[in-house]
């Protein structure tokens, strides 16, 4: 059974911002999860599982980058995409929700997002004939890469633009809320934990910094051994 687009899964346009994103599947999670649907918990988990998946692919720049060009084929287990579906999730909405009680927005429970982050592996399928793979032979393949963005440089903001300091937390990426006798440290509502903000976005990477590109490779197969059995 095919899946579901996931920007109508979340109940948003292919244009959406990250924080747009991310609000809608917070409505989206909390409407679904099976604790909030006792009369079909079923139905409701399978769903929820749907809406996390479809958050986890968009608010991922390079795989959704994947998604928007490949589709689901480009964000399977294969391509690094997806993962850790279950139920569980709801505790991160739970955070969010908790951080909003202090003034703030959703965060993450306080963990600050690395500026440099490990891509996902790549995997090709190359298709060889039995005489190929014993004789050996050389195949050209192209393979779906990110690269910075030629036209902002790599910065996300706009050509003769700049990113800022986050006016929230001053370039710090955590903001502190304190309300009697709590205090929770959190990821900065407003960049997310990056300590800046990009006014005017790139519109060709969309604020992202990175565009994905189809980079060609030259690989030498060599030759394997094939040991055939034969029983009388």
């Amino acid at each position: 059974m095919a899946k579901e687009d996931f920007y109508k899964l979340l109940g948003v346009d292919k244009n959406a911002s990250e924080a747009e994103i991310k609000k809608s599947y917070r409505k989206m999670a909390m409407k679904y999860h099976p604790d909030r649907n006792k009369e079909k918990p079923e139905e409701a988990e399978k769903k929820f599982k749907e809406v996390k998946e479809a958050y986890e692919i968009l608010s991922d720049a390079q795989k959704r980058s994947a998604y928007d060009q490949f589709g689901h084929a480009g964000v399977d287990n294969s391509m690094g995409g997806g993962g850790g579906h279950g139920a569980e999730g709801f505790g991160d909405i739970f955070g969010d929700v908790f951080g909003d009680i202090f003034g703030g927005g959703g965060g993450g429970g306080g963990r600050q997002r690395s500026s440099v982050q490990r891509g996902a592996d790549l995997r090709y399928n190359l298709e060889l004939s039995l005489e190929e793979a014993v004789a050996g032979t050389e195949a050209k393949i192209r393979v779906p890469v990110l690269s910075s963005c030629g036209e902002c440089n790599g910065t996300g903001a706009k050509k003769g633009s700049s990113p800022v300091t986050c006016t929230t937390c001053q370039g710090h990426g955590q903001v502190r809320m304190q309300q009697g006798f709590f205090s929770v440290q959190q990821t900065c509502p407003t960049c997310h934990g990056q300590g800046q903000q990009i006014k005017d976005p790139c519109r060709k990477c969309r604020g992202q910094g990175r565009v994905q590109k189809i980079k060609p490779y030259q690989l030498k197969c060599r030759k394997v051994l094939i040991r055939v059995t034969v029983f009388a």
